[in-house]
């Protein structure tokens, strides 16, 4: 972590870039060589800034990666021991010599660098909104899966809850982190716990449909079978309540010894060969394997290649393709290109590549692809439009109000040419024109009257949709969307 008094201090000159951005502080800390000693090495007051900077050091990296509140253990802790550094720095004897002020000054200014950038995170607007949405679905499951199964009730597992579940991740996705790490991080972790439990719940919804287990009668280690069921189905609830902080007592370590043991004891039942036992034993097996893998998020989120989705495969997949369909537009746009197939058609091998990104189940990859996918859909709809209207050859009984529908989608042509060079905010005047003047286009296309001629009113149809679809194209490239 680069300290800016101490370069100075030891003779280096400080290279002028920022102390701290949305990162946290990013230079490295600079060392004295044997042809760099400080200024007045020996001195007591030199010598304890010097020990208060090796304490910045190491409290400096656990500042930048803090992704909680301000009332977590962790917070306090680091604010406790820089405000004493700070206090400490404070109380060093400069004996009113001018180059040991600066340096205390200087000591100060990164210890309270520090101290802002630990609160900034932590009571950011959007770190504040990851721990509502995060609460809204820790009550969620604690009313409708872990409360009832507590009390020896049923959970209530339905698509309603799933869906629900799904409303919450999707506002997550769409927090802005500005590039923060902390924020990024605590975005990741609260979406890696969601989708988890998620897809514990998906995959519950369709067993509650199955008939009941084998009978006892069948075979004796049906019986166990069945037990063991029933520990697992309380294993599940634990589970999601270890997730989504619910469980004050229970750890993963000791639900995956429970789980563990389960699997043994199954492993254990003699079968005597019959098959439909076998496959019961397999399915609860796979079951127990299931929740199993979902123990290990206990360090969700510390590896930066995990949150940081700018290094994700996936991603750089999207971008690439993005890129390409960015170059095809520019051409597209400067020749007026219609006919031309081969474009067509590498526009659409890069849907089908996009269809092939492997997005993990992650709710930000999905995203990312969706949006890719919608930019591609853009230049193909324009160009098969343009291709429409150029071939069009009205016939001279054509209904006038099919004529108007007509005019219409050249009108919104233009204007889809317009967007899809558009490249400013929402803020920008000529954003506000151009929504202006396709919301005009929509009312032009409400006041057509089909006159009971069914060509037009599946005409109009088609055309609302397409300014519909232009709008929220507009609208997804100012949204300023971030993975």
């Amino acid at each position: 972590m680069a300290v800016r008094w101490l370069c100075s201090l030891f003779g280096k000159p400080f290279d002028g870039g920022k102390r701290m951005d949305h990162g946290g502080p990013q230079d490295q800390p600079q060392h004295p060589t044997e042809h760099q000693q400080p200024y007045h090495p020996q001195h007591p007051a030199m010598m304890r800034l010097y020990e208060v900077q090796k304490e910045v050091s190491t409290l400096g990296p656990q500042v930048c990666t803090f992704s909680g509140l301000q009332n977590d253990r962790e917070y306090k802790r680091m604010e406790r021991e820089l405000t004493q550094l700070l206090l400490q720095v404070d109380q060093v004897d400069t004996e009113g010599k001018l180059e040991l002020q600066g340096a205390r000054k200087r000591a100060a200014q990164e210890v309270e660098g520090l101290l802002r950038y630990l609160e900034e995170n932590a009571s950011h607007p959007s770190r504040l909104a990851i721990e509502e949405l995060s609460n809204a679905a820790r009550q969620l499951l604690d009313e409708r899966v872990v409360a009832p199964q507590r009390a020896g009730g049923v959970a209530e597992i339905n698509d309603e809850l799933v869906d629900a579940l799904q409303e919450i991740i999707l506002r997550l996705t769409q927090i802005k982190t500005e590039g923060r790490v902390p924020l990024r991080k605590a975005r990741y972790r609260a979406l890696t716990r969601l989708c988890a439990v998620q897809e514990v719940l998906e995959g519950r919804t369709p067993q509650q449909t199955l008939s009941l287990p084998l009978s006892g009668e069948t075979h004796e280690a049906v019986n166990c079978i069945n037990q063991v069921m029933v520990k697992v189905s309380m294993a599940r609830s634990q589970l999601l309540a270890l997730l989504m902080g619910l469980s004050g007592r229970d750890s993963c370590a000791h639900l995956s010894r429970i789980l563990t043991e389960m699997q043994v004891e199954l492993d254990a039942l003699d079968v005597s060969g019959n098959a439909a036992i076998r496959n019961y034993r397999k399915q609860v097996v796979e079951e127990i394997n299931g929740l199993l893998k979902h123990l290990d998020l206990e360090g969700e989120g510390d590896d930066t290649r995990r949150y940081d989705l700018a290094q994700n495969n996936s991603i750089r997949e999207i971008e690439a393709v993005r890129a390409h369909v960015s170059h095809l537009r520019e051409g597209v746009l400067r020749h007026c290109v219609t006919g031309d197939l081969r474009c067509k058609a590498e526009l659409q091998s890069l849907l089908t590549h996009l269809d092939q990104v492997d997005t993990a189940k992650n709710p930000c990859i999905r995203e990312a692809r969706r949006r890719a996918v919608v930019e591609v859909q853009a230049v193909i709809t324009f160009l098969d439009l343009r291709e429409a209207l150029l071939r069009r050859q009205p016939s001279p009984d054509e209904h006038p109000s099919h004529r108007a529908v007509w005019l219409v989608l050249g009108s919104l042509s233009d204007l889809q040419a317009q967007v899809l060079g558009f490249d400013g905010k929402r803020a920008d005047k000529s954003y506000m024109i151009l929504e202006e003047l396709l919301t005009k286009q929509l009312l032009a296309l409400d006041a057509v009257d089909p006159q009971g001629d069914e060509s037009t009113k599946a005409a109009r149809k088609q055309a609302v949709k397409f300014a519909q679809n232009i709008l929220n194209y507009l609208d997804m490239k100012t949204d300023e969307w971030e993975y």
